[in-house]
């Protein structure tokens, strides 16, 4: 089962976010959090967000356990210029 979570209009160019989103892809929730955590960037402190709105909707929707759970599919689209 796959779960979902957007942030749109974020206030940060999709190559720096890009950027920390390769750090996680395919790795546990538990070892992306960490990884985010300790991430000094802006960037991680956004996708932190949206991988965090990502587990409580896969917790409340489908029941699942978060040690199960691993990141995979990440991706940043550029927006609206």
């Amino acid at each position: 089962m796959e779960t979902l979570a957007q942030h749109r209009h974020a206030r940060s160019s999709a190559q720096k976010v890009r950027l920390v989103a390769d750090l996680i892809r395919g790795k546990k929730v538990s070892q992306a959090l960490d990884i985010l955590t300790y991430t000094n960037k802006k960037a991680a402190v956004l996708v932190k967000k949206v991988l965090e709105s990502a587990i409580a909707n896969a917790e409340h929707n489908d029941g699942a356990d978060i040690d199960d759970l691993k990141v995979a599919k990440i991706f940043v689209d550029e927006g609206r210029a």
